[in-house]
């Protein structure tokens, strides 16, 4: 295969599928993982595709902090579709932990007013969406509040976790990377999304496609660490094949 083939020939494969493995590459064109490494270092100067270690994608895979209400207006159907299949999980009676973040929010937003519950969350616009349910008590974790993400955090809100347990978490997340895991831009948020995890009997993940591939600052955890990712109708077949092989439920809204 000519250069200029192999070039057309990664950056089909890096459009369909987001993200694509050195080795993967290497194995598909029969070539050395040296010269796959060279031909991505090309494309990157040519302003074609982003590489990170290991494999290329087409957007940057590094996530910067943005504040909530400019997430809010990004990828608003999906997180509302997200949202909706969401609360198909929640019963009456349950005891669940609501993160921080946009999807998370809208789940908040989705609930049914008149089900009775108690929700946890450090997220003060969660807690506001939540304060017309009469027949749902809403348990808020202290801290200092990040003003970015609305969001308490530090060793206040994750020293009240340790005397809960509850059914089930809404985990929002900034990226989901195969090898990395599941991040957050922040480490302190990070850090109690970890503390919620083992409060949790049951991890659900709500996160729109763009999130696939992307790396943020803080690791929460490896992705078979949840039980269920619901995300919308962008998301690859290659990331399908790989989350549903690592035992994870992949849920599509």
């Amino acid at each position: 295969m000519k250069i200029t083939d192999r070039h057309k020939f990664i950056l089909d494969k890096v459009l369909k599928e987001g993200t694509v493995s050195v080795v993967d590459l290497s194995e598909e064109l029969k070539v050395s993982a040296v010269t796959i490494r060279k031909d991505l270092k090309f494309l990157e100067e040519k302003k074609l595709l982003f590489r990170a270690h290991g494999s290329a994608s087409h957007f940057d895979p590094y996530v910067n902090d943005s504040p909530v209400n400019i997430k809010e207006r990004i990828h608003v159907d999906e997180k509302r579709q997200i949202a909706q299949k969401a609360v198909e999980f929640i019963k009456p009676e349950d005891s669940i932990i609501i993160a921080s973040g946009t999807t998370v929010l809208e789940v908040a937003r989705a609930i049914d007013p008149y089900t009775k519950l108690t929700v946890l969350t450090a997220a003060l616009n969660v807690a506001e969406s939540l304060l017309g349910h009469k027949d749902l008590e809403i348990v808020m974790l202290g801290g200092v509040v990040r003003k970015s993400s609305f969001s308490a955090v530090g060793p206040y809100a994750e020293k009240m976790l340790n005397d809960f347990a509850c059914n089930k978490l809404f985990l929002g997340v900034d990226g989901i990377d195969l090898e990395f895991g599941l991040t957050t831009t922040n480490m302190l948020e990070a850090h109690l999304n970890q503390k919620m995890i083992k409060a949790a009997q049951r991890i659900i993940v709500v996160a729109d496609s763009s999130k696939f591939g992307r790396k943020g600052f803080g690791k929460i955890c490896d992705i078979d660490a949840v039980d269920i990712i619901i995300t919308d109708s962008g998301i690859s077949s290659a990331f399908v094949k790989k989350i549903e092989e690592a035992g994870v439920k992949l849920i599509v809204a």
